[in-house]
């Protein structure tokens, strides 16, 4: 733990242009993200709680502290806290109906099927899809990964553990049969059942990097309501390093605010939002 400063700031510490600008570089050379100038009062709020915590006197120090390189740890704290976004079960319900009536009902294939949820935070987006093919493909073979570049989220994702008011979206029946609601202590909560979190695996991947960890191929990958956060570059570095873990004749699913205009990759589209890899080259 580097040294403390002297002059503990206030709550809520001021950040100036010159400073802000230092952290939209690192976390862009980091993440890929894009910090548009007006998300300046959010990284002031995330980390004004790191400044007090090492009792600095302003964000130079936090960040000559962060870019020195003897503390990754608290880089990894800065990423989680910059790149944390809110999900849901079930959000853009068409993309499920999509993967339910249109590629999972017609198939045949005996091998396992697979998803990979790239992007999927907290999880709720994995254990969405966890529950669709449940139900989808009774006892045929299946298998999702999730994965995220915070570990915080990650861990999160891993509990499976979430407050009540977050069921919103899952349908009823779903509910019921997938979700164990919390008695006593845990009361006001939900937990994911133990035969759904086994057939989800966590991985933390940062996407804008080659995807070095062992995962696999994948029948569908679900990559929603991330790319808003890049720049062109990074979208196509982006898709460029998770294609070669989309199965031929698999789809790549993204959000409905997003577009590959301009860098499908030889991706053919099916409809908006949904683009397929070709069978053959």
């Amino acid at each position: 733990m580097p040294a403390p400063a002297a002059g503990r700031p206030t709550t809520g510490a001021a950040i100036t242009d010159e400073e802000f600008s230092l952290f939209q570089r690192l976390i862009y050379r980091i993440a890929g993200i894009s910090l548009s100038d007006a998300k300046k009062v959010l990284l002031v709020g995330r980390l004004s709680k790191r400044l007090r915590h090492y009792d600095l006197a302003n964000f130079s120090q936090y960040y000559r502290m962060l870019a020195g390189g003897q503390h990754p740890e608290e880089l990894q704290v800065m990423v989680d806290l910059l790149t944390t976004n809110e999900t849901y079960f079930f959000r853009e319900p068409r993309h499920f109906e999509f993967l339910r009536d249109e590629i999972i009902r017609p198939r045949r294939s005996p091998a396992p099927f697979r998803v990979w949820s790239a992007a999927s935070s907290t999880g709720e987006e994995a254990y969405t899809l966890a529950m669709l093919l449940a139900e989808t493909l009774n006892t045929s073979p299946w298998e999702i990964v999730g994965s995220d570049i915070s570990t915080q989220v990650l861990a999160k994702a891993e509990a499976a553990h979430y407050p009540m008011e977050r069921n919103e979206g899952i349908p009823p029946d779903f509910l019921v049969k997938y979700c164990l609601k919390g008695v006593r202590a845990q009361s006001g909560t939900f937990l994911i059942v133990p035969e759904l979190r086994r057939r989800v695996r966590f991985v933390q991947i940062n996407l804008t990097l080659p995807v070095e960890a062992d995962i696999g191929e994948f029948d569908v990958i679900f990559l929603r309501n991330v790319m808003i956060y890049f720049d062109m570059e990074t979208k196509r570095k982006v898709v460029g390093n998770l294609l070669p873990r989309l199965k031929r004749g698999g789809h790549l699913i993204i959000g409905h605010s997003e577009t590959l205009n301009g860098i499908q990759q030889g991706l053919e589209a099916v409809r908006a939002t949904i683009y397929r890899k070709p069978l053959v080259e």
